[in-house]
Order: structure tokens, then C-alpha cells, then sequence
């Protein structure tokens, strides 16, 4: 079996690292894979095509960046890619964009017609796909296998696939380099925190629609019941002053929230440096890695009812599932910081459940065995 994964982003970020993950899993099974995506469009700039060299994996070739309908017009992409799994016999087309998805339809056309070539679909949404005319074509008909994010997510998505094949499986992590231990007492200090400080952390850019409104209040509640009560806001975001910054000044807690920014050789580090994670909505990722990664270190989380956050988290098991108000979020996250058991327990579920859903090697056994399925 040879495989061709595409996008059409270039950034590192989203969907890029679990698809990077996915193809190496499935390399070390001894598995073709390649992929193609954009360069960026910078010297220096962190892309899934440096992330990619630096893996071992160069990308078999340079995609064009684009989003949405345009693809039908780029018909030199397609030309590239039909002439790859002409060459090399390719049987898994897996597109991760829209755009991709419409180039790679073009490119595989003959080949899905004589049952060479099969085109599977990554949606990165926990919500289901709205079923509009061209939905229904595009992810019906124009695609042979869907991946969504989790297993409720598939099930949401089955009435529009009409019996067609759909998989829900969660996202992956590096379980190495996300494994449960101690803060770095050096870490947090840096962060600015004393040894008595209890923190909340949170891993997301900085965008309207993470509602940094909601989590500034909620922190604003939980700091007027714990002296020691602390947010670390790890991630960047060009608004960052207006969404965060700002109104945590305006709320009289600026000296209690930590902007640690965008993290990379030590984000491991300093995600430990949380008592307890949360998260409050899914961001271009619908895998909602970071919570993943949180969970991998052991660390018990609280998050609302968006997207996959409730299958991810286990309620009472491994972290708390909140309303989201800011009442609801102060208190469950004042009942793991004020009970260190509990939160050690969660926590220890957490990462062992890690260990069981989150591994690549489960991720790439599912995956293999979908894409035999979809050959057969």
C-alpha cells in the first residue's frame, strides 16, 4: 500500500502535527507514505514542510497553498499529483483541506473509477458536516472514506455518508515527550510563580472566538475565593493585547495571569507547570491536541461542552466537564486546586487513558486498518 497524504497549509499548526505523527506511525509499519504540501512562504518561518525535513520525510512535492472552490480552477496541481500515483502506483489519497480535497477529486478520478485509488477525507470538526448540496456531493460521493475526530463525531456525520464508510478516532501525541512528572520548580519560577501557587493553564491563540472573555471572568471568580490561584496562558495571537491583556487589566487580575506566549523546546516544561488544564473552545484543530497533551502529563482538566472536549475528557474520571459560565468554570477549577488527592487521581486516570486512546501506534493501526477496508 503507498500513501499520499495533502494539504494545502503551510503552517505548523492545526491538523499538521497529527497528520506529520500519523505518517511517520505508518512508515515505521513499513508502510509508503509521502506528503505533499506547501513551503512557506518565508525563509524562517516554522511550516509543516520544515517539520517535515527535520522528521526524515521530505515532502514528495511542493502542493500550492489555496483554500475552498479555487482548487477547480488549479488544474496544474492536479496534473502534479495524477502524474505521483501514476508513478508510483499510490492506492490512499488522504486530504486534510477543502481545497485539497477538490484538487486530489481531480487528480485520482480515473484511478477511483478502475478501483485503483481510494480518497479519503480528514474533517476536523467535532460538529457535524452541514448537510448543503455540495456537502452532500463533496463528502458523499466525492469522498470514499471519512476520518472525523472522534467517535461521536462520526456518528453525527453518518446520515450525510449514507452508509458509506466513516471512522471517528481521537488525535495522537508524542507519548515521550508528554509523559507525567514533577513541575520544574525552575520552570515556574521563571513563569513567575512561588512554590505555593496553585495554576490553571491554558494552551490556545489568542483569538475572539476562544472566548478569553469568558475564561478572564471565570478567573476573576476563582482569584476572589483563592488568594493563591493563578492562569497561565500559553499561545500567541496578533490581538493578544486587545482580547487578553487589556481586559485582564480592566478586571484588576493582570498581576495574576501569566502570558507565557508561544512555547516550543520547552512547552512540555511549561504545560507541566499547570495543576490543572482547561479548555473552552476547539480551535482549527477539532483533535484539540493540547488537551491531549495535558492529559499525557497527567494533568486533570476542566473544559466545556464544545466540539469533542466531552469524549475527551472523562467527567469525574479524569478531569471536570463545566457549564460555560464563569461561575461553573471558577468552581470546578477551585475544587481540583483545593484538593491535591483528587487532582492526582484525575490526573493519573488521565494519563493513563493517554497512554491507551491518544498513542500514534493505535492511531496508525486504525487508520491501516480503514484504509484496508476502503481497498477491499
Amino acid at each position: 500500500m503507498r500513501i499520499l497524504q495533502v494539504t494545502s497549509d503551510w503552517k505548523w499548526t492545526g491538523p499538521a502535527e497529527p497528520m506529520l505523527r500519523l505518517a511517520l506511525a505508518l512508515r515505521g509499519r513499513g508502510l509508503a507514505v509521502e506528503i505533499a504540501c506547501p513551503e512557506a512562504p518565508a525563509p524562517g518561518a516554522r511550516s509543516l514542510a520544515g517539520e517535515t525535513r527535520a522528521a526524515g520525510l521530505a515532502p514528495r512535492l511542493a502542493f500550492a497553498s489555496g483554500r475552498g472552490a479555487w482548487a477547480l480552477l488549479r488544474s496544474g496541481d492536479a496534473a502534479r499529483v495524477r502524474k505521483v500515483l501514476d508513478a508510483e502506483d499510490v492506492s490512499i489519497v488522504h486530504a486534510w483541506h477543502t481545497h485539497d480535497h477538490l484538487v486530489a477529486l481531480r487528480a485520482v478520478a480515473a484511478r477511483r473509477r478502475a478501483g485503483r485509488t481510494r480518497l479519503v477525507r480528514s474533517w476536523r470538526r467535532a460538529e457535524a458536516i452541514a448537510p448543503r448540496s455540495w456537502n452532500r456531493w463533496l463528502f458523499g460521493p466525492g469522498t470514499d472514506g471519512l476520518v472525523c475526530v472522534s467517535p461521536e463525531s462520526a456518528r453525527r456525520n453518518e446520515p450525510l455518508r449514507g452508509g458509506r464508510p466513516t471512522l471517528g478516532v481521537f488525535g495522537a501525541v508524542d507519548l515521550a515527550r508528554f509523559r507525567p512528572a514533577p513541575p520544574d520548580p525552575g520552570v515556574r519560577a521563571s513563569l513567575g510563580f512561588a512554590p505555593e501557587d496553585r495554576v490553571v493553564g491554558i494552551v490556545a491563540r489568542v483569538q475572539a472566538h476562544r472566548r478569553f472573555d469568558l475564561l478572564l471572568e471565570a478567573a476573576r471568580r476563582l482569584f476572589a475565593k483563592d488568594e493563591q490561584a493563578r492562569l497561565l496562558v500559553v499561545g500567541r495571537g496578533t490581538r493578544r493585547a486587545e482580547l487578553a491583556e487589556a481586559p485582564a487589566a480592566r478586571l484588576g487580575i493582570a498581576d495574576r495571569v501569566v502570558f507565557a506566549g508561544y512555547r516550543s523546546a520547552d512547552y512540555a516544561d511549561v504545560l507541566r507547570a499547570s495543576d490543572v488544564f482547561t479548555f473552552l473552545v476547539p480551535g482549527s484543530d477539532g483533535s484539540c491536541r493540547a488537551l491531549l497533551e495535558a492529559a499525557a502529563c497527567g494533568i486533570p482538566a476542566v473544559v466545556t461542552r464544545r466540539g469533542a472536549l466531552p469524549e475527551i475528557v472523562v467527567h469525574g474520571e479524569t478531569g471536570l466537564v463545566a457549564d460555560e459560565t464563569p461561575d461553573a468554570l471558577a468552581e470546578a477549577w477551585g475544587a481540583l486546586l483545593q484538593d491535591p488527592e483528587r487532582r492526582a487521581r484525575l490526573g493519573s486516570k488521565a494519563s493513563r487513558r493517554a497512554a491507551e486512546q491518544f498513542d500514534p501506534e493505535r492511531l496508525a493501526s486504525r487508520m491501516l486498518a480503514f484504509y484496508e477496508t476502503l481497498l477491499r
